[in-house]
């Protein structure tokens, strides 16, 4: 039993426990989850893409199956250790992101294969791509019989991981085609630092350069009688742009589910407001209420990712509050002048900065309507990055 159902189980169910919570805790409203997922999964629908979520966001089986139960193909998982969780939570259809290159991690993935239905990885690399086939041959020999599906990941300029050029797309697939025990997919192309551009004209104009990039490379493929079968990648900053171009034939969305103030914060789909619900949430209290003005609560740098700045105060606070980060254990609300700070005890509540980094600080989320609990769900694939 983990923590959070040692001290919480018995609140599930009594309105407004929510407030009962002990602090700080990671909450996620249950209805502006569903409601985001339905939007998402509506919105893909009406243009004809597929959706494959991506799981680093929320590390979640419960999630991940909301998602698949509203249409999704499957999930997107950024590492090995998140697709084991997953997977050994009944998650079937699984797309690892990032290249799985080391002997161990291989080995594990070959168990993973045989294990799920569905599981696909990228390579950008020619000697990856010799590692994983020999690998899949080997377990096809001891009887497993199947093929290892693999993406080929292309750079898309970020240089973080993916092929570095046209031509070598070309060669890596035409690699990979030639080897029995590989199956190929297709192509990923994540465009990762345009999903947090905020003006929506800036971010349309760098992606649909971008796009140009990537057809370029399909036709290349295309003419070498190397199409894809599927073009991946995307995320809840370029959906909408990515949709209407028309080029991918699955998005890899991912905090659109929770909507962090960094994304929040974006135009999304050029409608100058929110297109998602904040669905994700951290209860905290105030501990100490001695300083005129400012009140200090208790979840500091160890309650959430810290790196885009303090929290935004989504309730609890008078209105033009602001945050700073008092240690590791405190957080201090500031009144505007001449206003008053909560009093002791009392719940304020944080919109997290940036949700992937929080969520793998909590063992569980705490599901609530309104101010009832009604859920616990575990973090499932918390602290699997290897």
């Amino acid at each position: 039993m983990s923590e959070a159902e040692k001290l919480h189980r018995h609140l599930i169910g009594q309105q407004g426990s929510r407030r009962s919570l002990n602090t700080p805790a990671l909450v996620l409203d249950l209805e502006m989850l569903d409601r985001n997922i339905a939007e998402m999964a509506s919105f893909a629908k009406a243009h004809k893409v597929n959706l494959r979520p991506h799981s680093k966001t929320h590390k979640s089986a419960d999630i991940a199956r909301r998602q698949i139960e509203a249409g999704a193909l499957g999930v997107c998982c950024a590492k090995l250790g998140e697709a084991e969780a997953l997977g050994e939570a009944g998650i079937q259809s699984l797309h690892i992101t990032s290249p799985v290159v080391t002997p161990q991690a291989i080995d594990r993935l070959m168990a993973l294969n045989a294990k799920v239905k569905d599981l696909m990885v990228v390579v950008d690399h020619p000697a990856n791509v010799d590692a994983l086939a020999a690998a899949a041959a080997a377990s096809g020999s001891r009887g497993a019989g199947k093929p290892l599906t693999v993406v080929v990941d292309i750079d898309p300029g970020m240089h973080r991981t993916g092929v570095a050029s046209p031509d070598a797309v070309v060669e890596l697939v035409k690699k990979v085609t030639g080897l029995r025990s590989l199956k190929y997919a297709g192509v990923q192309f994540y465009c990762g630092r345009h999903q947090h551009i905020v003006d929506f004209k800036e971010r349309k104009a760098e992606i649909e350069e971008r796009t140009e990039y990537l057809k370029g490379i399909l036709a290349k493929l295309d003419a070498a009688g190397l199409k894809p079968g599927i073009v991946t990648g995307s995320g809840t900053g370029t959906h909408y742009i990515d949709a209407k171009l028309g080029v991918f034939t699955e998005l890899q969305v991912g905090s659109y589910v929770f909507m962090d103030h960094d994304y929040n914060v974006c135009d999304l789909r050029g409608l100058d407001k929110p297109t998602f619900e904040q669905a994700l949430q951290i209860d905290a209290r105030v501990v100490s209420a001695n300083t005129a003005g400012m009140v200090t609560v208790d979840a500091g740098l160890k309650a959430m990712a810290t790196e885009k700045g303090p929290p935004m105060i989504l309730k609890g606070a008078v209105e033009g509050s602001t945050t700073r980060f008092m240690g590791d254990e405190h957080l201090a609300v500031i009144a505007p002048e001449g206003k008053a700070a909560p009093g002791l005890a009392e719940q304020v509540i944080l919109t997290p900065p940036h949700c992937d980094p929080t969520v793998n600080l909590y063992e569980s989320y705490h599901v609530v309507k309104g101010d009832t609990l009604v859920e616990i769900w575990p973090v499932t694939a918390r602290g699997r990055s290897r």
